[in-house]
């Protein structure tokens, strides 16, 4: 987070100093406000592109393995340009390395699988993960608990064209 605030200084200063070019060569014609006007911009601008390479930036750093199987983008009145350009919020990622695939004859393939949900708050992100037991016959999955349970009061179903299903059953 440190280095957010350092970036944000230095978009500033870049801005200010941008500023403080464009006034010289306007021979002072230019208003003094526009330094920070300009510093203003830099810091905005920088915020801005943060916000929408968080995702892209994140997703490289995955590691071996990882298959972003959702992600959800959104909007934010207090940030007015997401109402034209969504920007991302949150995605799931499958650990495909450590799936454990079992075949069943009576209920066919059966997945066990954890995901990861990373979401996006203010200059930091969190990260959630959950087990779960998919069936891929019946196109469901279960959240598992502790002990590794199926708890079926959290059954979802799962769309064939999914990235989860089709990673996971096909």
């Amino acid at each position: 987070m440190i280095w957010h605030l350092v970036a944000a200084i230095s978009a500033a200063l870049a801005g200010a100093g941008i500023a403080l070019v464009l006034r010289n060569l306007s021979r002072n014609w230019l208003p003094k406000w526009i330094i920070p006007v300009f510093a203003g911009l830099g810091m905005l601008g920088y915020t801005v592109h943060y916000e929408y390479t968080w995702f892209d930036t994140k997703q490289a750093r995955l590691p071996e393995g990882s298959v972003v199987v959702s992600n959800e983008e959104g909007d934010m009145l207090w940030r007015p340009w997401t109402m034209v350009w969504p920007m991302p919020l949150v995605y799931t990622v499958l650990d495909s390395v450590n799936v454990q695939l079992e075949e069943a004859d009576d209920k066919g393939r059966i997945a066990r699988f954890t995901l990861y949900r990373f979401e996006k708050h203010h200059l930091m992100s969190t990260v959630k993960n959950a087990h779960y037991l998919a069936l891929c016959s019946e196109r469901v999955m279960f959240r598992l608990n502790e002990q590794g349970e199926a708890k079926y009061e959290t059954m979802t179903k799962m769309d064939a064209d999914a990235p989860l299903y089709r990673r996971l059953c096909i």
